[in-house]
């Protein structure tokens, strides 16, 4: 369990730290770089426009990778999706700027994202099945903390990423603008070289080996479509969990620089954050075995919502400890506290041989709407709105609404059993009896 645990961890880890470090980057230098010429609101929305193209890929993602994970198995898609997100982060920080090859900066730029997105795709739903069956196999009663391993991936990305922007943003700006933002994309090689040692001595899925002896009459995709309502709850009772990262990571850089905050601050305050949401997660996790899944993805998602202005203000308020509080009530307590138990409660919710499917479907299209869309989303309406904070905060709100009322639809999952080969119905709670 602990070497499975660590490779999901690891692949995770890799994933966040290739997009969180786009988005970074994104935020600071490649509005000028790959889209110069343009009015500094237009560039910051088209950079933010490519860190969505990988967005919509992952749901691809997910479904490609999601096929092969029900039909060949768990482990070997591991391998792949994680040498694609590595290779092609590694690519980004080789690719000539708008300044040398022209149109074909941004083209090949969107071009990596959606590779990206594509491996991304496949990447959780893989890692956590891994985790959970693992667990399941081992009589293990603590799936959701097990399963936490994958999502501290999230946040120690963050850590990762945050802390080497953070050193090279200390460089003088034409340098950082020259060589130093490559730096972060090409160190990805060194994630990818450990996850993989870790990855290839993991043993199959034993929940996976046992349901593949019972052949599916359709493809996973199809099986999983035809009842699609799992999938739509899944989707939609992650949107407040991605929608609060995204906006309180990537964004928040951007957003924080253009009020004045220095670029170290920012990216400190992300990293104290992503901290604090080390702590929380597993917390939220193991108390989600004990209590159920329901009531503390719930608790999170209120909260986020309870937050949402007030976080905005400290920020605003310019005050750089004020700004570390904003993120740590905001990123590192409601949002892991969303989001914690969302590996578990995914996987609960559909049979081991459309597993792989109907879990990365949920859950990228859940990234997709709640993260892939937001910065761009949030940039277009601060400069609607004259830079007003307003829009932001209820973008948030909205995300935390949408998880809340999903939670109160769907039956509680963390006793149930996973041996079952069949798909689930995650059916309302009030039906729960019946069921």
């Amino acid at each position: 369990m602990r070497r499975v645990a660590l490779s999901g961890l690891l692949g995770t880890a890799v994933e966040f730290y290739d997009f969180l470090v786009y988005g970074t980057i994104a935020a600071l230098v490649f509005g000028d770089l790959f889209f110069p010429g343009a009015d500094p609101a237009v560039g910051t929305i088209a950079a933010f426009g490519t860190f969505a193209a990988g967005y919509v890929a992952r749901p691809l993602g997910g479904i490609i990778f999601g096929h092969f994970g029900d039909r060949l198995g768990r482990k070997s898609m591991m391998l792949l999706t994680m040498t694609l997100m590595g290779s092609g982060s590694f690519l980004i920080g080789v690719l000539p700027t708008y300044g040398t090859i022209g149109v074909w900066a941004p083209v090949l730029l969107v071009a990596l994202r959606v590779v990206q997105g594509i491996a991304i795709g496949g990447e959780w739903g893989g890692a956590t099945l891994m985790i959970v069956e693992h667990a399941e196999h081992s009589r293990s009663s603590r799936r959701g903390l097990w399963s936490s391993f994958t999502q501290l991936g999230g946040p120690l990305g963050s850590v990762i990423s945050a802390g080497v922007v953070t050193l090279l943003s200390a460089l003088p700006d034409g340098q950082f603008r020259t060589w130093g933002w490559r730096v972060p994309f090409l160190l990805s090689v060194v994630l990818l070289a450990v996850g993989l040692f870790v990855r290839l001595r993991v043993a199959e899925s034993p929940l996976f080996t046992q349901a593949k002896r019972e052949p599916l009459d359709r493809t996973p995709i199809v099986e999983v479509l035809r009842r699609p309502k799992p999938v739509l709850l899944a989707a939609c009772v992650g949107i407040g969990a991605f929608t609060s990262q995204s906006l309180l990571t990537g964004f928040m850089i951007s957003y924080a620089v253009g009020h004045g905050y220095s670029r170290p601050q920012v990216l400190t305050a992300v990293t104290v954050a992503s901290c604090a949401a080390l702590l929380v997660l597993p917390v939220a996790s193991a108390l989600s075995d004990r209590v159920g899944r329901r009531p503390v993805v719930l608790a999170g998602a209120v909260l986020s919502v309870v937050l949402a202005f007030p976080v905005l203000a400290l920020v605003n308020s310019g005050s750089p400890g004020l700004l570390i509080l904003a993120l740590c009530l905001g990123l590192g307590v409601a949002q892991s506290t969303m989001y914690g138990p969302l590996g578990a409660l995914l996987t609960e919710m559909f049979g081991t041989r459309v597993r792989y499917t109907g879990a990365s479907l949920g859950y990228q299209a859940a990234t997709l709407v709640g993260a892939g869309f937001s910065p761009m989303l949030a940039s277009s309406l601060l400069a609607a709105y004259d830079g007003s904070s307003t829009p932001v905060s209820l973008l948030l709100c909205a995300g935390g609404a949408i998880t809340a009322l999903t939670v109160w639809r769907l039956r509680e999952t963390h006793t149930d059993a996973l041996d079952s080969a069949a798909p689930r119905a995650a059916v309302p709670s009030q039906a729960r009896t019946s069921s």
